[in-house]
């Protein structure tokens, strides 16, 4: 097991704090290396990243059972510090409490030992890089086993999952790290509560996590807003071919997890997602935007429909529950355009970027709670429950 661990990461302060439960009850061994931060192309949003970054992992911390309390950014004279301090015990059983301990001051802004003219924590890092470049990735805060990257506290129920699979002896009859149950918001009458929920129709992640997100909402009550956009890459967001791998198979891994048909997938990339987008407008307009996102996520990432055509497009409009004839009546390609616009301006004023993401406010909070992610799904449950009462 190789574990990498970036020192103001926060993702990675996370997960450093579940290392040792891993490592004690697990019968292999585990190598930790250290990593500096991904490179921009892989970040998305380069300028709301560290940010975001930051925020998430301070929302779900508790849920976890760790800890994360930053008042900012380190410096980089701390993180010299840090990773000099940290790479002379790499191969140490100690490593995992003194990354915590370390990073506990890190994030604190509290001043850590005098590297002087040390490098080894430059050529530790160095080294660490290389080898994650060299296995596929390109995060801080991973795991990886024998093939296969589990990124973030988030995927260390998954990794788990793979141990038992391969029959490695560990914990009977339980999860070291599941993912956090939250307050139930079954039957909450949340009506006084807005989900909003910025999808798009190229989006893996979006189709593991949409049946969920429905369901959610008829458990809750809450008063949902559906707000489409467009895909990343569409709006010249970078995806590195590593990034792109890593997110294809860790929706398909996810949706293994979580039984949701998945994979038999076309597509839609370029002008077919635009005449998609498009023909939802319509959808809008006839009151079966909703259905309309349904079907064709089903259709295209599990169905294996060719929606890049219009045979495709009626079948997708047909189980929406509508006339494809009337559905052309009220399509406009002014009317989508606005629509995305509108969506994307409102995710990025949140600091968000990637989809799903999601955005709650109302009931008896006044700050607006927002967040990325299917496996936030949780989190957006606690929140809307809280709200309620």
């Amino acid at each position: 097991m190789h574990y990498f661990h970036q020192v103001d990461d926060p993702h990675s302060h996370l997960a450093v704090q579940k290392l040792d439960a891993l490592r004690g009850g697990y019968d292999l061994p585990f190598e930790s290396h250290l990593v500096s931060a991904p490179a921009t192309k892989y970040q998305g949003d380069s300028e709301r990243f560290e940010a975001w970054a930051r925020r998430d992992a301070r929302s779900i911390a508790a849920g976890y059972g760790v800890t994360f309390e930053p008042i900012g950014p380190p410096p980089a004279s701390a993180v010299h510090a840090a990773n000099e301090h940290l790479a002379a015990i790499r191969g140490h059983d100690s490593f995992a409490g003194e990354a915590f301990a370390v990073g506990e001051s890190l994030w604190a802004g509290r001043a850590l030992p005098d590297p002087g003219r040390g490098t080894a924590g430059v050529e530790a890092v160095r080294e660490g890089n290389a080898l994650r470049t060299r296995l596929g990735h390109y995060l801080g805060g991973t795991c990886y086993f024998e093939g296969e990257w589990f990124w973030g506290i988030d995927r260390l129920r998954s990794l788990e999952q793979r141990l038992r699979d391969e029959g490695i002896q560990g914990p009977r009859g339980r999860t070291l790290v599941p993912e956090p149950t939250p307050l139930s918001a079954t039957g909450a009458g949340a009506s006084g509560v807005l989900l909003e929920y910025f999808p798009s129709l190229r989006s893996p992640y979006t189709a593991v996590g949409h049946a969920g997100v429905m369901d959610l909402i008829q458990r809750s009550g809450v008063t949902a807003k559906l707000r489409p956009v467009m895909p990343m890459m569409m709006r010249g967001v970078p995806a590195p071919r590593a990034k792109q791998l890593y997110i294809i198979t860790d929706a398909a891994r996810e949706a293994r997890a979580r039984h949701v048909p998945f994979g038999r997938i076309v597509d839609p990339f370029g002008p077919p997602v635009v005449r998609a987008f498009d023909l939802y407008a319509g959808a809008v307009a006839l009151g079966r935007g909703d259905a309309f996102v349904t079907a064709y996520l089903s259709a295209a990432w599990a169905e294996g429909v060719d929606i890049t055509r219009d045979a495709g497009l009626r079948q997708v409009t047909e189980r929406a529950g509508l006339d494809w004839s009337q559905l052309l009546q009220h399509t406009s390609e002014a009317a989508s355009h606005a629509l995305l616009e509108e969506n994307l301006s409102a995710m990025l004023d949140v600091g968000l970027w990637g989809v799903p993401s999601f955005r709650v406010s109302g009931g008896n909070t006044l700050d607006a709670f927002a967040c990325w992610g299917q496996d936030r799904l949780w989190r957006i449950e606690d929140e809307i429950a809280r709200r309620a009462t």
